[in-house]
């Protein structure tokens, strides 16, 4: 029996209401993530553009479907039920992204890591490590603050100043070492140099002896950074000179692969 063009349109239209009731609820919960993982619905409100009872209707099913929580302040947070997708597709990213990591190895002959910004924090997520005895070594899944790290500057570089800043209060900045920058405007200047020269660099701000120079993967579908880490006597200015180009055509080609496994 033909379908009549009335039901032809109300399905059509249930589709795309449905399609954007997914975009939004992806929205929210991206923004969840920006604001630190727990936020009032006022203040999504405010950052989305949405009406109170569109977020409200949305936010309750993201809470049934255990990927939102209510707290006792009334106030959303993050749900537990990300945790999984979360990790899976870390494990998955740093799969994609380990010949590439390989490829700086061999190039530079330093460790080669991956990492990504996981609300405040940074999170390494694959790493190759240098064939030199003497070698740096940092475990896949460590989670550090972002401003006494070159992946965390290559980072943050890329959000606005204003973010920043409420990142850093959120965080704190404590030393790491006593080369550890711990002001905000310390660390604002470090950004702009970044933005300036494409790349950053951590020189034993993490941990005295060692140095890190980082840049961000262009056009990624998550914000991820590489680096390569040495020991200060061989990450030299001298070596820095030869290892940046390498690092931008690497984070280059890993944007391109990691769009070739997310088509759009």
């Amino acid at each position: 029996m033909p379908t009549s063009s009335a039901s032809t349109t109300d399905s059509a239209k249930s589709a795309t209401g449905g399609v954007q009731s997914l975009e939004r609820a992806f929205d929210l919960l991206e923004r969840m993530a920006d604001a630190g993982g727990e936020v009032g619905l006022s203040e999504l409100s405010a950052s989305s553009g949405l009406p109170l009872p569109t977020i409200h209707r949305l936010m309750r099913t993201l809470v049934a479907c255990g990927y939102v929580r209510q707290q006792a302040n009334r106030r959303y947070a993050l749900g537990p039920r990300l945790i999984r997708l979360g990790e899976s597709s870390a494990r998955l990213l740093g799969t994609w992204a380990r010949p590439h990591l390989a490829r700086l190895v061999e190039e530079t002959g330093e460790t080669a890591n991956m990492a990504l910004l996981d609300g405040d924090e940074i999170v390494y997520v694959a790493q190759v490590p240098s064939k030199h005895s003497m070698r740096m070594f940092t475990e896949v899944g460590r989670r550090v603050l972002p401003h006494s790290t070159g992946v965390g500057k290559a980072l943050l570089a890329n959000v606005p100043d204003d973010e920043v800043r409420a990142l850093l209060s959120r965080t704190g900045m404590p030393a790491a070492t006593e080369k550890t920058i711990t002001t905000p405007e310390g660390f604002l200047a470090a950004l702009e140099d970044v933005r300036r020269t494409g790349y950053a660099i951590d020189d034993n701000e993490q941990e005295i002896g060692v140095r890190c120079l980082a840049v961000s993967v262009p056009d990624s579908p998550t914000a991820a950074a590489i680096s390569i880490s040495g020991p200060a006597g061989r990450v030299t200015e001298a070596a820095t000179e030869k290892i940046v180009p390498v690092l931008q055509q690497v984070a280059t080609e890993l944007s391109r692969a990691l769009a070739t496994q997310n088509p759009a």
